[in-house]
């Protein structure tokens, strides 16, 4: 017999365990292929803030008692969602931008004005910590309302060490005052600053060296930079991923949102966390990333919101075994999204990801994205006590609803909470 900290009975768990492969562990329980890893009337229970046992309810009481015993309500049980790409930290927004853009002005137009990223930067370099702190918590308490138990930040809108590393403490700060796990990520390489205009090559001197720097001081998980025609090349970002090697640090890409410049392949041979948008990935990448363990993180919040009509070649994905994530990339220019719900249902109906596919791409793929996997995305014993209740009548409720939020509490590292909502 166990003494545990908090049992849940009476609920309904799909642990998404043994099944994370594509077309794995099906079942056909209830007329449908599930997938899911499911137990019908179960329990969990949490020990030290970890999974300590799971399975029927009526066999809880031979493994052991808690101390708080809580009553599910036939709700769904799920691992907390995960948020595997956000630039969330930011001051300011871009709504001026979206008017205009909808009146007809251009990029181009937008640019010249002195908009589109760099208005960002000019408004985060113009804050002090707690006012980012201040501005940034309404769209990640938003997350968490919906079941967000971990959260990837990037930084970017500094491109300087001093506003980089202001953010990347801002960051870790939203960890201390909200409950949600938070790993952050290093994207110095996001956009060439004004007073590097011409000079991206020595920009990117500087990116490297802010490297060790933010390592020195603990305050980046990860280093990520944007391979794009408007971005920096393949060969730029070599330089960066060289430079996160030498300082310890795993390397993510924007990959292939606009053109093929062999990105994806790229970020494969680092063996990578991820790979992220990918709508012009090509065959040779895609082989890479299932060769390297890449993820692909698919972004459907900037593919809606900049219209764009080439998606990611899920299919070819899901052929070569390539996990695929879900995330909301929410930024102020091209996905100022905060629900990670909505975006599961934009990926099924955009792109036809399964129920089953999508739900996986928020915990167990998200999870494997960060580095996290063996600490959170499924229901395991061992593994961190981040789930979340839902009031749904079976796991694809999730992608389908739009607009609604079924989240009846959440339980980050074995503490019960009502879902977090913005003030």
């Amino acid at each position: 017999m166990s003494g545990w900290d908090l049992l849940i009975t009476n609920v309904h768990l799909a642990t998404l365990a043994g099944g994370e492969g594509h077309g794995e562990g099906e079942s056909h329980g209830d007329g449908y292929g599930d997938g899911y890893g499911i137990v019908r009337d179960g329990a969990i229970a949490v020990r030290d803030g970890r999974i300590a046992w799971l399975g029927p309810r009526a066999e809880a009481a031979a493994h052991g008692s808690a101390a708080d015993e809580r009553d599910g309500h036939g709700c769904w049980l799920t691992p907390g969602l995960v948020d595997c790409h956000t630039h969330i930290v930011h001051a300011g927004n871009r709504s001026d931008e979206f008017e205009a853009r909808l009146n007809g002005a251009t990029y181009e137009d937008i640019a010249r004005a002195g908009g589109g990223i760099m208005a960002t930067v000019r408004a985060t370099r113009a804050v002090d910590e707690e006012a980012l702190l201040e501005q940034s918590l309404p769209r990640i308490r938003n997350l968490l309302a919906e079941g967000v138990t971990t959260l990837e930040i990037k930084s970017g809108y500094g491109l300087d060490l001093e506003n980089e590393a202001k953010m990347l403490r801002v960051a870790r700060r939203v960890a201390q005052v909200l409950p949600v796990r938070v790993a952050t990520t290093f994207l110095g390489a996001h956009a060439l600053p004004p007073e590097y205009a011409g000079r991206a090559d020595d920009y990117i001197d500087a990116v490297c060296t802010m490297i060790p720097a933010l390592a020195g001081e603990g305050l980046a998980d990860a280093v990520d930079a944007f391979c794009e025609r408007i971005g920096f090349t393949a060969a730029q970002t070599g330089r960066v991923f060289e430079a996160a090697r030498r300082a310890g640090l795993p390397v993510k890409l924007h990959a292939e949102q606009l053109s093929d410049q062999g990105g994806a392949a790229l970020v494969a041979r680092y063996r990578g966390l991820s790979a992220d948008h990918l709508e012009h990935v090509s065959e040779a990448g895609i082989a890479a990333m299932a060769a390297g363990g890449t993820v692909a993180v698919l972004l459907p919040g900037a593919y809606y919101f900049l219209r764009d009509t080439t998606p990611p070649p899920v299919a070819a994905l899901r052929a070569a075994g390539v996990p695929m994530a879900v995330a909301t990339d929410c930024n102020p220019g091209t996905s100022p999204l905060t629900s990670l719900l909505l975006a599961l249902n934009m990926a099924c109906t955009l792109w036809r990801l399964t129920p089953r596919e999508a739900l996986l791409g928020a915990t167990i793929h998200a999870a494997r994205a960060l580095g996290l996997h063996g600490e959170t995305g499924t229901l395991e014993v061992g593994k961190r006590a981040d789930f979340a209740l839902w009031r749904i009548a079976r796991p694809a409720d999730l992608c389908y609803a739009i607009g609604g939020n079924p989240c009846a509490a959440v339980v980050n590292g074995g503490v019960w909470r009502m879902p977090q909502v913005a003030a």
